[in-house]
């Protein structure tokens, strides 16, 4: 009895988990979108994509790389990396088969985080023809980055694009940029 009336009154955990997460999710938007605008007019990076990557790989800002390491795009160090590092478990193995830690960037803040996911995409060659793409097609970008090795999930671009549709990021890719109120 007692169980149904939880129910009736919460919903099914199902729903509870779901629902906190569009919450959690829409405060990390909230929070970061500015970020993401700007560095949309600073580098070309559609501000839909950025935040619907940030979303997916921090976990809407809880995992421990986000909240440990600032790092806010699983970033992993690579042989040119000279900032900080910070090791977790993700998809890399010994020649034993065993499951290893991975290296990741480290950032000082979420800002420096965002600027190096910007200044990534751009500067790597398997990313530059994604600048060729028309900033609002966030579907394309999508799928983009997703053939261009991003992450290794083969749904990433569906992934990204249900993250974009789910909270309308896409709106984003049409805002001014914030720093010009600055300038006047």
């Amino acid at each position: 009895m007692i169980l149904i009336y939880f129910l009736l009154i919460f919903g099914s955990p199902n729903t509870l988990t779901s629902n906190n997460y569009d919450i959690i999710a829409s405060s990390y938007i909230e929070q970061h979108k500015e970020l993401a605008i700007i560095e949309m007019h600073r580098s070309g990076v559609p501000a839909s994509i950025t935040l619907a990557q940030a979303l997916i790989e921090t976990n809407a800002g809880r995992s421990d790389l986000a909240t440990k390491a600032n790092n806010h795009f699983g970033i992993k160090c690579k042989r040119t990396w000279s900032g900080g590092t910070y090791y977790h478990e993700d998809d890399d193995y010994n020649n034993k088969g065993e499951l290893i830690a991975s290296c990741f960037r480290a950032y000082n803040s979420v800002i420096e985080s965002y600027a190096d996911h910007s200044n990534f995409l751009r500067t790597k060659e398997n990313y530059m023809a994604l600048f060729l793409l028309d900033r609002y097609d966030y579907k394309n970008w999508a799928y983009g980055l997703s053939r261009s090795g991003y992450a290794t999930n083969p749904k990433y671009a569906q992934m990204l694009i249900d993250k974009i549709e789910a909270f309308g990021l896409d709106a984003y890719d049409r805002y001014p940029n914030p720093t010009n109120k600055l300038k006047k």
